[in-house]
């Protein structure tokens, strides 16, 4: 299973201000412990984090699955599978 990586940068910096790593190992048990408001927040941005988790289970899902350019907050997540 792959771990879920979750990178913030702001502005033009190309190293990321913020990185979130979640072992694939309990991948399942922590996408349970997000709270409702994140999920939505996630859903409205197209990120289905339960179809991330299928994803990670597969040894062909590697890299980059998704990238949201916030320009209102000058910012970039890029959620990845490695």
């Amino acid at each position: 299973m792959s771990d879920l990586k979750i990178r913030v940068f702001k502005g033009a910096m190309t190293e990321p201000s913020t990185t979130v790593t979640i072992p694939g190992g309990v991948l399942r048990i922590a996408t349970s412990l997000v709270p409702k408001r994140a999920l939505a927040a996630l859903e409205e941005e197209g990120i289905n984090l339960e179809e991330i988790v299928r994803l990670s289970e597969s040894q062909e899902a590697r890299g980059n699955l998704v990238e949201v350019d916030a320009h209102d907050r000058n910012e970039r997540v890029v959620v990845s599978l490695e």
